[in-house]
């Protein structure tokens, strides 16, 4: 009788090349032949067992535990050639319950008046800085990069990124800007170094970032005017901000609480300030977060589509100044991210272990796969109180930009971050 692994995948594959080897040492080659081969093999009976009966989930576990081994390609071409072929049909009454079951769970947590935020950032965020000194760019940007020209380098992309972000933020002299999450510091010193007398407060809930961010700072001689705090955004209060940034953040701040998010804003920006709002996004409501990324990498999490944040951004009394979508830029990003991992996969198994090295691999390239096969996209929202507080034309960004770029090339270098 055929195992119900087997069913599940000669189910799906219909198009590609895939070679699968279970535990039984059985073969069977699935697809029409197109592409170029795939080969996966399975170790043991129960873990096939476990993929077959809840496959968002236990196939990553299976990959990191190594019961389920790439033969041929890698664990991206893997995904490409399930996602390539998916549709609905293969999920049965069990799988749709299973899916359902998480869509309550997440539901429900994200309204539970309990602070979960410092725990679910420490899980990601406070793992070794040298870690993520494997694979991020010059400046330690976490968030997608924004590669216009196409072909520019991650370092280049990145600092177009930051450039976008600061010339619709329409950066000036004296002004008083607020980070809700500051990341490494990257973005605060950026627009802090591009216009006079930028008076600059970074939050984050990451003990690890704050402490790179405040050394970063320090050597740079901004810490009098750039400051870094480990604070909690529902808990600011006090002066107002010409302008808010807050960049890859979003994600973690969980779908019950958007109302308060937007809120928030609305108390700390000036009247005639202005917010730039940059996170991922997706073409429509999913409810709740992909199994394997929620229990080991983003607890709590959620990607929101535009019609959820748009609502509760409206009924803060904010007003959007320009919405832009920006398509196949994080799936660029993910692909630099995951070639420097990989290529580097000595130093992370010594920093953790084979199975982290192998969680990692599995996030970046599933990451990658949805932001190319799902129609996942950046989302960036230009923020205002009043109507005037932005130019009533597009023009001035790429004028901002021009500006920006002098600035850029009188800058002084970044200077690595030793440990």
């Amino acid at each position: 009788m055929a195992s119900a692994l087997l069913l599940l995948i000669q189910k799906i594959v219909r198009e590609g090349s895939l070679k699968l080897t279970l535990s039984s040492g059985e073969t069977h080659i699935l697809g029409d032949g197109s592409d170029d081969p795939v080969a996966i093999r399975f170790i043991d009976q129960e873990a096939e067992d476990a993929v077959a009966r809840d496959p968002t989930l236990k196939l990553g576990e299976m990959y990191m535990q190594g019961r389920f081994v790439m033969e041929q390609g890698d664990i991206y071409d893997f995904l490409s050639v399930v996602k390539k072929n998916t549709t609905n049909e293969i999920f049965d009454f069990r799988m749709a319950m299973l899916l359902m079951g998480r869509v309550v769970l997440q539901q429900l947590k994200s309204r539970l008046p309990i602070n979960r935020n410092k725990h679910n950032v420490a899980h990601h965020y406070d793992l070794s800085a040298k870690l993520f000194d494997l694979f991020l760019d010059e400046d330690w940007q976490y968030s997608c990069a924004y590669f216009e020209p196409h072909g520019i380098s991650l370092d280049e992309a990145q600092l177009a990124k930051k450039r976008h972000i600061a010339a619709k933020l329409l950066i000036g002299s004296g002004q008083r800007i607020l980070e809700i999450g500051s990341g490494w510091g990257g973005m605060g010193m950026y627009l802090a170094e591009a216009a006079e007398g930028i008076d600059f407060t970074g939050i984050t809930l990451s003990e690890e970032q704050l402490k790179v961010s405040r050394g970063r700072a320090a050597k740079r001689g901004l810490s009098e005017r750039v400051r870094f705090e480990l604070q909690d955004y529902r808990y600011m209060g006090g002066k107002k901000f010409d302008r808010i940034v807050s960049v890859g953040m979003f994600e973690h701040v969980g779908i019950g609480n958007y109302g308060k998010f937007f809120h928030k804003v609305s108390e700390l920006l000036d009247n005639n300030g202005v917010m730039v709002l940059h996170t991922i996004a997706r073409p429509k409501p999913s409810f709740a977060t992909n199994a394997f990324i929620e229990k080991y990498i983003f607890p709590g999490g959620y990607i929101p589509s535009v019609g959820e944040v748009t609502p509760p951004l409206e009924k803060a009394g904010l007003l959007i100044k320009d919405i832009e979508i920006l398509p196949m830029h994080y799936a660029y990003t993910l692909r630099h991210w995951r070639n420097r991992f990989v290529a580097r996969k000595a130093e992370a198994v010594a920093l953790y272990d084979e199975r982290f090295f192998r969680m990692w691999e599995f996030y970046l390239a599933g990451s990658e796969m949805g932001f190319r096969w799902d129609d996942l996209f950046i989302l960036q929202v230009q923020i205002a109180k009043n109507q005037f507080a932005v130019p009533d034309n597009r023009n001035y960004i790429a004028e901002q930009e021009a500006k920006l770029k002098e600035f850029e090339a009188r800058r002084a270098p970044l200077e690595k971050v030793v440990f």
